[in-house]
């Protein structure tokens, strides 16, 4: 199996959603744009959020079994994907990349 390298290139912010529908909580999101990860056999990479987890875990396993080339043609690299995780409020988007 490839290793496949999770890169968090960007982070939103939606204060206004936030105040509007989410309840105070008192920790949110570590992610910080520029942390990096890398996936071993298409498993969670230690202290991996859970729920970006959920979001990639498909595209990551695909890609870490030699697969790729998501949506005939969606990446330049087909060895690569850009999948966002799911929180409405401060979504971050990762670069998946194969990895040898």
């Amino acid at each position: 199996m490839k290793k496949v390298k999770i890169t968090a290139v960007r982070k939103a912010s939606y204060p206004d959603l936030m105040a509007k529908y989410e309840n105070p909580i008192q920790h949110a999101c570590d992610v910080e744009e520029g942390m990096v990860w890398v996936s071993v056999d298409g498993e969670k990479p230690e202290h991996f959020c859970d729920s970006a987890w959920e979001s990639m875990a498909y595209f990551v396993k695909e890609l870490a079994n030699g697969g790729g080339n998501f949506y005939d043609g969606w990446m330049k690299d087909p060895n690569s994907a850009m999948i966002s995780c799911n929180d409405g409020f401060r979504p971050v988007s990762f670069y998946i990349e194969v990895v040898d």
